[in-house]
């Protein structure tokens, strides 16, 4: 009997150990702590920027700048508000989708002049806001419309430019509605009153993307007739099967370079938008006229390019080659201001160039860099950091931290410039 009270009380002693221990293993994980949970975001990779026009801008190229669908919407809407053409930085940063923030990262990069021109009407207060009601007479086909009827319909000079330029986007017809709807600045609301005149096929048909630029690669055939290329216009060599643009050039290159008359078939053949075939298709029916004093001027000296620097090259010397005196201008005045260019690839950024024809410049001519002022961060002076496009974003930066640290490593480390914007700095750091 003792001994049965006995194993009672050691299973129960067993039973209370048993207990206890689940108990103690209890308390203990209530102590653990959970894995701590880190969320993490992909830090958005930085945009390679380079120089921009943002009157050139499509609501795309403005995303991948960074700002929304609906930011970039504003953007396009204040342009269109402000006369369809941004004209100064000092106008685009009045936009209320840009921030200061967001402004001061692209400005540097904004191919505009920093402020409105003199005498210009551009804010809201001065400019006539009125919507103008269209003008439709009846039934149209848009192909048929000129830039007059456009404007004389109620659409503004920018905007009937615009409506022409997308047509020949297009290949020289706007297909059918659903293209035409697609002009950005035709507006929903103005497309809607249009609809019901618009003599166009109502869908675009299956093949148009596959016959799209068929007029760009089948070169169409010419029934040429005798001329004389001193007295052709513009138009006169448009009607050869050259571009609007190339027309330009030709007659530039002949009033300007030439002094107003071709002398020679060479002086033809070495114009640089007319290739060798087509020079070859022209040239039986090429008429020259007797030219009087056809040598050249004493005092006129041909200039050498393939000798000539890219940091001397002069105005005059531009509009020589074929350049335009507005891409001279800006060619002359960007290397002003940066002191000099360090390498060619600056050139070709240049903003209101031809940049097929500064390519065959560039590829010619040499660059001499050696008269290029360089300075360190610690040196340059505090006017030239103030005015050099590379530096003067940051120049109130480098001139507080070097007063304190008079070290470039460590100026470079404080001023924390994006890559690609210290790359160009660097250009001019010795």
């Amino acid at each position: 009997m003792v001994r049965k009270n006995y194993y009672k009380k050691i299973a129960i002693l067993a039973m209370l150990l048993a207990v206890l221990s689940m108990y103690s293993k209890y308390a203990k994980s209530t102590d653990e702590k959970f894995p701590e949970l880190r969320f993490t975001t992909e830090t958005p990779k930085s945009r390679p920027l380079s120089e921009f026009d943002p009157n050139e801008l499509s609501a795309d190229q403005w995303q991948k700048l960074g700002f929304s669908e609906k930011q970039t919407a504003t953007i396009l809407k204040y342009k269109e508000i402000v006369g369809g053409r941004f004209i100064s930085k000092e106008q685009l940063k009045k936009c209320y989708s840009i921030s200061e923030e967001k402004f001061s990262e692209i400005e540097s990069y904004i191919l505009l002049p920093e402020t409105n021109r003199e005498g210009e009407l551009t804010n809201f207060e001065n400019r006539d806001f009125k919507k103008k009601e269209l003008n439709i007479a009846g039934k149209f086909n848009p192909d048929h419309y000129s830039q007059s009827n456009w404007e004389s319909m109620g659409f503004s000079e920018r905007q009937a430019e615009a409506i022409l330029k997308y047509k020949k986007f297009l290949g020289g017809s706007f297909v059918s509605k659903e293209k035409f709807r697609e002009c950005f600045i035709i507006s929903d609301e103005n497309y809607l009153k249009l609809e019901p005149y618009l003599i166009l096929p109502a869908k675009t048909p299956e093949n148009f993307a596959k016959n799209r630029f068929k007029k760009d690669t089948i070169r169409e055939k010419i029934n040429y007739k005798p001329f004389d290329p001193n007295t052709l216009d513009k138009e006169g060599w448009q009607n050869l099967g050259f571009s609007e643009k190339q027309a330009n050039v030709i007659v530039n290159y002949r009033d300007r370079n030439l002094k107003g008359s071709f002398k020679s078939l060479d002086d033809i053949k070495n114009c640089f938008v007319i290739n060798e075939d087509k020079f070859n298709e022209m040239k039986p029916y090429i008429k020259l006229a007797q030219v009087k004093n056809a040598s050249k001027s004493e005092n006129f000296k041909e200039t050498d390019f393939a000798k000539t620097d890219l940091n001397s090259i002069t105005f005059k010397q531009l509009l020589e080659y074929g350049f335009d005196e507005k891409a001279a201008g800006s060619l002359v005045g960007f290397r002003k201001k940066l002191g000099g260019f360090v390498t060619k690839e600056q050139i070709l950024d240049t903003y209101n160039i031809d940049k097929e024809l500064t390519q065959k410049l560039v590829s010619s001519a040499p660059l001499d860099v050696s008269k290029v002022q360089k300075y360190s961060l610690t040196e340059a002076p505090e006017e030239w950091l103030k005015n050099h496009p590379y530096f003067k974003y940051s120049a109130d930066k480098i001139i507080f931290y070097r007063m304190s640290n008079p070290d470039d490593r460590k100026i470079w480390k404080f001023i924390k410039v994006k890559p690609e914007y210290e790359a160009r700095m660097r250009l001019y750091v010795k």
